[in-house]
């Protein structure tokens, strides 16, 4: 795999894994489901058109091959939460306490969204897709991408509590408001 492709794809494999987490929120399954895009994309290169944003077409074989796992195993049983895993490691300190607790409810919060508003914040927010990729990923008009992720970014505002205006200075006052 010395030519191109192949060292992109390569260069893409964590954003492959971080986007299948999402999707199957377990490790060992998202590195199966990165295994099974890779085989796919390597097995349908030539169906590949340079020019186009390879990790964009990447995203959408491994959401394909994702909903293909979910039909197919319909009938097992239930799958680990990612909330489940063990945490990551990290410094003391108050303001990692802190980052870790907002990334954990945001990371929760994500997680309650419904699925189509979960996957365009993260092609979009997380994967840094254009809407238009976003869109070619999930076979949607942009119109949708927009409309999804407007609701999906104010349901996590309001699931996180997080007020929009900042405290005004009432300056006669000197006091926040």
């Amino acid at each position: 795999m010395t030519d191109t492709f192949g060292r992109e794809l390569i260069a893409l494999l964590p954003n492959l894994r971080r986007f299948a987490i999402s999707l199957t929120r377990s490790r060992d399954i998202a590195d199966d489901l990165v295994q099974t895009t890779c085989e796919k994309a390597l097995t349908s290169r030539d169906s590949y058109m340079p020019g186009t944003r390879l990790d964009a077409w990447l995203f959408r074989i491994m959401r394909n091959a994702w909903i293909d796992r979910l039909r197919r195993t319909r009938t097992e049983g239930v799958q680990l939460d990612i909330d489940d895993t063990a945490g990551l490691v990290g410094q003391d300190g108050g303001k990692t306490t802190e980052n870790r607790l907002m990334l954990d409810a945001t990371a929760k919060a994500i997680g309650e969204l419904p699925d189509d508003q979960r996957e365009v914040i993260l092609l979009v927010c997380v994967e840094d897709l254009s809407y238009r990729d976003a869109a070619e990923v999930l076979d949607i008009p942009i119109g949708t991408v927009m409309s999804r992720l407007a609701r999906g970014r104010k349901k996590l505002v309001d699931m996180l509590g997080i007020n929009d205006e900042p405290a005004r200075l009432d300056v006669k006052k000197g006091a926040s408001q």
